[in-house]
């Protein structure tokens, strides 16, 4: 009996001990909280909880507090491995924590790692389908993960059909193993491959075969995972297993590893590889596929087509098109590019075109050429192949037949299945591909007449297809192009050569200006001359509320002859003589001119936040050029200890009279956590002093559209030649489609516009959050989304239209999941809800 007597003694000990350490450790973690010892807290609720599981829930929310405390300071000490160890630590005591596995996917997404934070978003989504965070944080992954032209490409019935039958006739012809080779996007647990229904197509195909008894491969490459067809019996699985295994060369490659410009998805160099490793030898010159064990791919061969095209769209995105905003003077000594531009002269590898639906653009566009053969390529020829990225430069001219503007060459191909098979992206296709871009820029002149002629050099560098150096050659100038012998617009080439060493092209431009580099939606921006004369007649409002006498230090530069050092000196007097200026913080994203405008209302300090050196350094050209003293505009993040923390007094004793916030993405949608600054600048504002702007107005409508439907999800079996692939990838739709351009999305309205949300950046009291708006049905048929844009107030007197022709803002739309039938006269209720940049719509009758 003494025995268990005392092991009973030392288990109540050991427990009376436990309970001991559990209460100082929790009382120990309390203290470290308050003392913001945060790491030690954390270690303090490891132990509690490892030694006392059964207060995982009375203790779960001040765990996660600690952890999330704890993490942000590993991250800002670039203690990453720390960081990621205290979150898996927390995983295996509260596995299935949304809250937690959210926390950790915004961690990962900041660091890059978006394939994983996807995984921890979806499996918090999975655990609280309620849960707005994770959800908002799925839907931005989403996006990354699987671009929505994955949707549009597998709902592309003829593009799925024509290439099927191109492999049906390749297998009946002798074809008995195959290789897909795709590329695209892919997440570990949900592997998506641009051609992604290829792959079963294949599959299917070889299944009638294999009663015949011919055993065939099929093996697909996706981001260099090799996966497994997938098959229903253990002999088939076996079988391909085997072939996999082995891998012997095979009679047929399958790709459409392709994008807009034919070659930017790498298609030349996978195939390279594929006929020096994978494949069986060509077939001869003249030598039937029935007669021999040949390799060849699918697609067969590509024809380049080029035509040069005045469009006012992508003129106002990729070039500056005046020399006065709002007032301010834009240097010369300033060049605009647009990225694609820069990529020409740049040592890195950058796409050099843009893309867009040539059918669907803004404004449309005009032919100002007739379309061109650039270049064809054979996909069955490895030697051909090889020589494409070794090839010199060649000259192309266009002949003009309409007079326009220059704004741009338009690429598109015809790819060739087979010899009865062909598939165009043609702009006057209805298909699923858009069209490569190349922008004209750095012209002195881009008019042309009829009997110009548009030159170009094209080479395929860089895996890709560039077209540069365009620029055009007058009639005058006395190239006879109206009796060449070739039809492919290639001229002389010793004539071409002279002609365009006697062009002003860009890189002969003057070697002293300062280049800065734009995003397309940046030069968008600064040709929204509507957007800057709100923002000026605004800020002089405030500006001079603040200080009456104002109107006689005015800055308003015109920079003519002698009056500049006049006016310079008197500049630097106002400055002198305001011993208190007005002090105005731009906080936009991206590049603004914004902090200039507002520096010739007065004395003003204006503030910049733009980070990267050259458009400092272009803003600071500009400064110059309008005579201002170098203290009227200064870069707000060299002022700051911590940039993280950007919403802070310009000074310790000063408050701000205007601060300018981003509220709306290009995108589309509402800035991230745009409240929650806006409730920092509140208190930041100097009496009297105003955000910009002060309220937005959201706007909706109903519609029935089909390409939404079809830019969202897979619809069905029907596109994907029967096979059940929606249920997969549509685990990455989104209920938001971003980048939408409302004037020309093919759309029936069934509504009036209606005001949605009101969010209010001044005054919080009249925010609304959510809210139930009703509204009638005006013609009848299927609600499929409900687009969205924006009316943004800086005051009472000044607002912008996010969906006006001029604005560089994209709209958005919220896309149903089901089709909601209506008749004319049915009134139906909104259910609009806002967190963070999320606008959430539910319908109800």
């Amino acid at each position: 009996m003494m025995p268990n007597c005392n092991s009973k003694i030392h288990r109540g000990g050991q427990e009376a001990g436990r309970r001991e350490l559990v209460s100082r450790s929790l009382q120990s973690a309390q203290h470290c909280l308050e003392d913001q010892d945060f790491g030690t807290a954390y270690a303090h609720y490891l132990l509690v909880l490892n030694l006392a599981p059964e207060l995982k829930t009375s203790v779960k929310e001040t765990f996660q507090f600690t952890l999330f405390k704890w993490a942000e300071e590993l991250d800002s000490l670039a203690r990453i491995q720390d960081l990621f160890n205290c979150y898996e630590q927390a995983l295996e005591l509260y596995p299935d924590d949304e809250v937690i596995c959210n926390s950790m996917g915004e961690h990962l997404f900041r660091m890059g790692f978006r394939d994983e934070a996807a995984g921890y978003f979806h499996k918090a989504v999975k655990l609280n389908p309620d849960f707005a965070d994770a959800k908002e944080n799925f839907y931005r992954v989403a996006n990354w993960l699987v671009e929505r032209w994955h949707f549009i490409m597998l709902n592309d019935t003829k593009r799925n059909l024509t290439y099927l039958k191109a492999i049906e006739n390749a297998v009946r012809s002798g074809c008995k193993s195959v290789l897909d080779i795709g590329t695209g996007t892919e997440d570990r647990r949900y592997p998506v491959s641009q051609g992604s229904v290829l792959g079963p197509v294949l599959f299917n195909i070889f299944v009638g075969d294999m009663d015949s008894g011919i055993e065939c491969a099929l093996s697909k490459f996706a981001d260099d995972t090799k996966l497994c067809g997938s098959v229903d019996t253990l002999e088939g699985k076996n079988a391909i297993q085997r072939d996999l295994d082995t891998l012997v060369r095979v009679s047929l490659v399958v790709t459409e590893t392709v994008d807009a410009g034919l070659f930017g998805e790498g298609i030349v160099e996978s195939l390279i590889h594929a006929w020096e490793h994978l494949l069986l030898q060509p077939k001869p010159k003249n030598q039937d596929f029935s007669t021999g064990n040949y390799g060849r791919v699918i697609p067969a061969s590509a024809t380049i087509f080029g035509m040069a095209i005045e469009c006012k769209e992508i003129r106002r995105h990729h070039r500056v098109g005046m020399q006065e905003i709002a007032g301010v003077h834009l240097s010369n000594s300033v060049q605009f590019f647009s990225p694609t531009c820069a990529s020409a002269g740049s040592e890195e590898t950058v796409e050099p075109y843009t893309t867009e639906k040539l059918s669907r653009i803004p404004g449309g566009y005009i032919p100002l050429t007739e379309p061109c053969r650039v270049m064809t390529v054979d996909f069955n020829n490895l030697q051909e192949l090889k020589s494409l990225a070794a090839r010199k430069p060649w000259k192309l001219s266009l002949p003009v037949i309409e007079g326009g503007i220059l704004d741009a060459v338009v690429v598109w191909f015809v790819l060739q299945l087979d010899d009865e098979h062909a598939l165009s992206t043609s702009p006057s296709e209805e298909t699923c591909w858009e069209q490569a871009v190349y922008p004209v820029q750095g012209l002195p002149d881009y008019s042309v007449k009829t009997g110009d002629t548009v030159l170009m050099e094209v080479c395929c560098q860089d895996c890709y297809l560039k077209i540069q150096k365009i620029s055009s050659l007058p009639s005058k100038c006395g190239m006879d192009i109206s009796e060449r012998d070739d039809t492919l617009g290639l001229g002389n080439e010793a004539e071409l050569c002279d002609a365009l060493a006697g062009l002003q092209t860009t890189s002969k431009q003057d070697g002293n200006a300062q280049v800065c580099v734009l995003e397309s939606t940046e030069i968008a921006l600064l040709n929204n001359v509507l957007y800057h004369k709100c923002f000026k007649a605004a800020m002089d409002k405030v500006l001079s509320a603040l200080n009456p006498s104002k109107d006689s230090q005015s800055m308003d530069v015109d920079g003519h002859d002698s009056g500049m050092n006049l006016q310079e000196n008197q500049n630097k007097s106002f400055l002198d003589a305001a011993p208190d200026p007005l002090y105005v913080l731009d906080v936009s994203e991206g590049f603004s001119i914004l902090p200039i405008i507002a520096g010739k209302l007065g004395p003003v300090r204006a503030y910049s936040s733009v980070e990267k050196e050259q458009h400092q350094a272009a803003l600071n050209v500009i400064s110059e050029a309008n005579h201002f003293p170098k203290e009227t505009l200064e870069f707000w993040l060299s002022h700051l200890e911590d940039e993280s923390v950007v919403l802070q007094r310009p000074k310790s004793d000063k408050l701000w009279s205007i601060i300018i916030l981003d509220v709306i993405e290009t995108s589309g949608l509402i800035q991230q956590e745009v409240m929650e600054k806006a409730a920092i600048s509140r208190c930041l504002l100097h009496s009297g002093g105003k955000i910009f702007p002060q309220y937005v107005l959201v706007y909706g409508m109903l519609v029935e559209s089909e390409s939404l439907l079809l830019e969202s999800a897979v619809q069905g079996t029907e596109p994907t030649l029967g096979f059940n692939i929606a249920p997969f990838i549509n685990q990455f739709k989104v209920p938001v489609r971003v980048y939408l351009d409302l004037s020309t999305l093919p759309c029936v309205p069934l509504s009036k516009p209606a005001e949605l949300l009101r969010l209010d950046l001044m005054n919080p009291l009249l925010n609304s959050s959510s809210r139930e708006v009703k509204v009638e049905i005006c013609k009848s048929g299927q609600v499929t989304a409900i687009p969205f844009w924006y009316h943004i107030y800086l005051d009472e007197d000044h607002s912008l239209n996010t969906s006006d022709e001029s604005s560089h803002w994209k709209q958005a739309a919220v896309v149903l999941d089901e089709p909601l039938q209506v008749q004319v006269g049915d009134e139906l209720v909104l259910d609009v809800q806002h967190h963070k940049s999320n606008i959430c719509i539910t319908i109800r009758r």
